[in-house]
C-alpha cells in the first residue's frame, strides 16, 4: 500500500508544532501533571478556537473539521512528542469515534457540537478490573425501565473519567453489548482518580450504582466499540511514535555535544550502535503507524485488522527501547527528575498496556493470521 502526505498535511503538522512548542513546553507539562484535572481548561479552549483540534474528525454538520485519520495521525504524532497534556485523546478521539459509529444522530447532535467548541470534554468508558479491554469478558449491566435505563459495575482506567462531562460506557443490555450516556455528575457515579506511573496522562476508576443513563444507538454495539478500539489503538501508536522520535532526537543531540576524552560519546562505538539501532526501530515504528493510519481512512476493513496490531505491538516496543536507551545515552543525568528523559520513559511504559499489552496484540494477529 503506498501512502503519502500532502502540503495540507506538512502544513497541519507545522501549526501544531508551533502551537506546541508554545503551549506545551516542558515546565507546563510539569506543571500541569501535578494537578488533579491534568489539562489547563484555557490552553484546550484556545486549541478549540483557534485550531479546530478538538474536532478535527467531527463531521461539519456538527462545527468540526471533517477531517479524517491521516490529519488525526499527524497531530497527534506532535502531541506525543510534547507530552501535551490535555483531553484529546478521549475526547476528539474516542468520544467521536463512538458516537459517529453508533449512527446516533441525535446524540450525535447533542454531543458532538460541545466537543468541537472546546466546551465539552467526553470519554469512553470499556476497560474494567479484571476484564481489561476484552469486550466478551465484560460484567456492567444496563436494566432497562420503560424508556429509561441504569447502569450498574466498575469501570477502570478511563481516559480522563474524573472531569469528563459526558462517559460513554459500555455494558451488557439483555440484547447484547450496549453504549450508554452518562453525566458526569449523575447520581450514583463515583469517580476516582488513579495513581499511575505517568503522571502527564489521567486515568479514573469509576462505579456506578443504578446510576440513570441514555442508550446511544440500537442493538447490539458490539462492532461499535470494537471500531473505538482500532482507531484508539493506531491513535496511540501515532502518538507513540512522535515521543520516540522526540527522545532519540534527545539522545543524537547529547552524544554529538556531551565530550569525554576529548571526543563527542557519539563517536564511541557502543553510544554510535545504540542510537543507530533506535533509528531503525523508530523508522519502522513510523511506517506501521502510518499503514494503519492509510488503512482506516482507506476504509480497508481486511488490512485494517491486521495493521492495527501490527501498529500498536510494534511502536510500543519501539517507543520503550527509544525511551529506554535515552537514558542509558544520557548517562546517570538521565535518571534524574530534572532531566525531561523520565517523562518519556513512564509515557512509553503506560502507553505500552494502555488498549491492550503488545503481547496481546501479537496473539490476536497470530489467530487472525492462523499461526
Amino acid at each position: 500500500m503506498e501512502f503519502e502526505f500532502t502540503e495540507v498535511h506538512d502544513e497541519l503538522r507545522q501549526t501544531v508544532k508551533r502551537f506546541l512548542d508554545n503551549d506545551s513546553a516542558e515546565q507546563k507539562v510539569r506543571g500541569l501533571m501535578a494537578t488533579d484535572d491534568g489539562f489547563d481548561r484555557d490552553i484546550w479552549a484556545k486549541m478549540a478556537e483557534q485550531m479546530g483540534l478538538p474536532g478535527l474528525i467531527v463531521p461539519e454538520i456538527h462545527g468540526g473539521a471533517g477531517m479524517g485519520l491521516v490529519e488525526l495521525a499527524v497531530v497527534l504524532e506532535e502531541m506525543g512528542a510534547a507530552l501535551l497534556c490535555a483531553p484529546f485523546l478521549s475526547t476528539a478521539v474516542l468520544a467521536p469515534t463512538a458516537l459517529l459509529g453508533s449512527g446516533d444522530e441525535s446524540a450525535c447532535g447533542d454531543i458532538l457540537p460541545g466537543i468541537a467548541a472546546g466546551q465539552t470534554i467526553a470519554t469512553v468508558a470499556i476497560a474494567e478490573p479484571g476484564g481489561g479491554w476484552e469486550l466478551g469478558r465484560m460484567t456492567t449491566r444496563a436494566s432497562a425501565d420503560g424508556s429509561k435505563w441504569s447502569l450498574d459495575g466498575e469501570k477502570s482506567f478511563v481516559l480522563d473519567g474524573h472531569t469528563a462531562d459526558v462517559i460513554l460506557v459500555a455494558a451488557q443490555a439483555d440484547d447484547g453489548l450496549g453504549l450508554f450516556r452518562v453525566e458526569g455528575v449523575a447520581d450514583g457515579l463515583e469517580r476516582t482518580l488513579l495513581p499511575t506511573l505517568d503522571l502527564t496522562r489521567k486515568l479514573a476508576h469509576l462505579r456506578l450504582q443504578d446510576v440513570r443513563a441514555t442508550r446511544v444507538g440500537s442493538g447490539d454495539a458490539t462492532a461499535v466499540l470494537e471500531q473505538v478500539l482500532r482507531i484508539a489503538a493506531i491513535a496511540l501508536a501515532c502518538e507513540q511514535v512522535g515521543g520516540a522520535q522526540r527522545v532519540l532526537d534527545m539522545a543524537v543531540g547529547y552524544a554529538k555535544t556531551r565530550l569525554q576524552f576529548g571526543r563527542a560519546i557519539g563517536s564511541f562505538q557502543a553510544i554510535k550502535h545504540r542510537c543507530a539501532d533506535m533509528l531503525v526501530e523508530v523508522e519502522f515504528a513510523r511506517s506501521a503507524a502510518y499503514h494503519a493510519a492509510f488503512c482506516a481512512a482507506d476504509d480497508r476493513a481486511d488490512a485494517l485488522a491486521v495493521a492495527v496490531h501490527m501498529a500498536k505491538s510494534y511502536c510500543s516496543d519501539a517507543y520503550f527501547h527509544a525511551a529506554a536507551d535515552n537514558i542509558q545515552v544520557h548517562g546517570g543525568m538521565g535518571f534524574t527528575w530534572e532531566h525531561p528523559a523520565h517523562l518519556y520513559f513512564k509515557r512509553a511504559k503506560s502507553s505500552a498496556v494502555l488498549f491492550g499489552s503488545p503481547s496481546a496484540h501479537r496473539e490476536r494477529l497470530a489467530d487472525r493470521l492462523g499461526l
